[in-house]
């Protein structure tokens, strides 16, 4: 049937029945780069990565297919375990509170207030740094024994702070903070969600004689729901990919005593220090399956608290 209309539209352009539009092709040229680049740096290492899971190729000898060995050795793995407790931590910490600070000071910048533009972009800046290798080590050296962050204990308080990064007890809690000190990108999201609500609203609510915390309840996060799942979303998959900062304050060991040990590091020690490609591409497609599972969870709870104004 497409077949037939496709040769009544080139018929109708006096083209010969079967003949692609001039259209099709320059679309497809223009498609080409990508399609290229989807082929050869995406689908075409998804695809060596999901071969290689079922090997034990160790970058040094050819890769024999293994089946399900690498799955059967995850079940057995302690530190695979560990670092799976300390992302679920960091993730279900860290992304709620990063995204209640980035909507309260949208919420601030969103009245109006003088130099905005400035305000927005340092918010942002470390939302561009956060990720960094500099903002790492310079978080290393702040919380470190003698670091900014004891300097200042002692000479308010007299009291000598520990070794924040060195202590198993407060180590993963500084990259937590550091995490959610790069709110600048969901703020500028938040901010852009409430400039579209329309503020006839909060006069008729103001009229009524609702107060500015019922406003917020029943008009700002009601209308706000679709930002804020995305933003959601968006974090939740970007702190499971989160490593810099782990590799950089644990020295790339995951210390002290795995207690910065992410999933995407430990994954990188089996892969680039152990040289076990095989069970590291095993890892990777773990950490998919994972993340998957939890957009999927959000997507179906998503009926029950995110309203679309249709």
């Amino acid at each position: 049937m497409v077949n037939e209309l496709r040769g009544l539209r080139s018929s109708a352009r006096g083209a010969p029945p079967g003949a692609r539009p001039r259209n099709d092709r320059a679309a497809l040229g223009f498609l080409a780069p990508w399609l290229l680049g989807l082929t050869l740096i995406t689908i075409g290492p998804m695809a060596m990565s999901l071969y290689l899971s079922f090997t034990d190729y160790n970058l040094l000898q050819d890769a024999n297919f293994t089946g399900l060995t690498n799955i059967e050795r995850m079940t057995t793995d302690v530190r695979l375990f560990r670092s799976l407790g300390v992302t679920t931590l960091y993730v279900l910490i860290s992304t709620p509170v990063q995204l209640a600070v980035a909507l309260a000071l949208a919420l601030l910048l969103d009245r109006g207030l003088r130099g905005l533009a400035l305000y927005r972009s340092i918010f942002y800046l470390p939302s561009l740094l956060g990720a960094s290798v500099a903002v790492a080590e310079l978080w290393r050296r702040t919380f470190g024994s003698d670091g900014l962050v004891n300097q200042i204990l002692f000479a308010v308080t007299g009291i000598e702070g520990p070794g924040w990064v060195s202590s198993p007890s407060t180590a993963l809690g500084t990259l937590m903070l550091l995490h959610v000190w790069t709110f600048g990108a969901p703020m500028v999201i938040f901010l852009a969600g409430l400039r579209q609500i329309p503020a006839s609203y909060y006069e008729a609510a103001s009229v009524d004689g609702a107060s500015r915390l019922r406003q917020f309840r029943s008009i700002t996060l009601p209308l706000l729901s679709p930002i804020i799942f995305f933003n959601l979303v968006l974090g939740i998959i970007n702190s499971f990919q989160s490593f810099t900062q782990a590799f950089i304050i644990s020295g790339g060991n995951g210390g002290p005593s795995d207690s910065t040990l992410f999933f995407t590091l430990y994954l990188y020690q089996q892969g680039f220090v152990n040289f076990n490609m095989g069970y590291a591409s095993a890892l990777a497609w773990l950490l998919l399956i994972i993340i998957a599972a939890f957009t999927a969870i959000n997507f179906w709870a998503s009926k029950y608290w995110v309203f679309y104004d249709d």
